[in-house]
């Protein structure tokens, strides 16, 4: 299958609120209200929302694409320190980013697409100057860990995660990066 990862543009918002709908409420634990999953697409993962993540200099928005140009997964990287101190605290490596989001279509599951979303991310990171990369991920979210761990990530500490009005436990997962050679 053909697939291009690129940095996604302005002109994504609409494509990656829609993959964001179908694919946040797959990484939520089976008791999240489906109120609270749609009150957390609306307000975070909506069109507007990603279109303002697409020009945020703090962020690298990286979008996979299908041989016809569909949008069928994304990542979003935020650089700089964390807000949350549980976090903070458990990071071993800075300057670090978070891997904030890293979503595929179900339908594309198994096809690799994840992993190049993956790496596209990690490079990002680093060549903004990242040494670490943290994520968080929901405890019960077994798959999810497997594919982390795949990746190098390895769980470092906890951290509660809103959903709706519900605080959930998630685990704080974190890998060092390779720095691009400098010139």
């Amino acid at each position: 299958m053909t697939v291009v990862i690129r940095p996604a543009t302005p002109g994504d918002a609409v494509a990656l609120a829609s993959v964001a709908a179908v694919t946040f409420p797959l990484a939520c634990p089976p008791h999240t209200t489906e109120e609270a999953k749609a009150a957390f697409i609306a307000t975070v993962l909506s069109a507007e929302r990603f279109g303002e993540y697409t020009v945020d200099p703090e962020r690298r928005l990286l979008v996979a694409e299908d041989a016809a140009g569909e949008v069928i997964g994304y990542t979003m990287v935020n650089l700089g320190e964390p807000a949350d101190a549980d976090v903070r605290a458990a990071l071993r490596v800075r300057p670090t980013a978070e891997l904030s989001k890293c979503y595929v279509l179900p339908g594309h599951h198994g096809e690799g697409v994840a992993g190049r979303l993956m790496e596209a991310s990690l490079a990002a990171a680093a060549a903004a100057g990242a040494e670490g990369i943290w994520l968080g991920v929901n405890e019960e979210n077994a798959r999810a860990q497997r594919f982390y761990g795949k990746h190098g990530f390895e769980r470092v500490g906890s951290k509660r995660f809103l959903v709706g009005d519900r605080l959930e436990d998630d685990w704080v997962m974190e890998r060092a990066l390779v720095s691009p050679p400098r010139p």
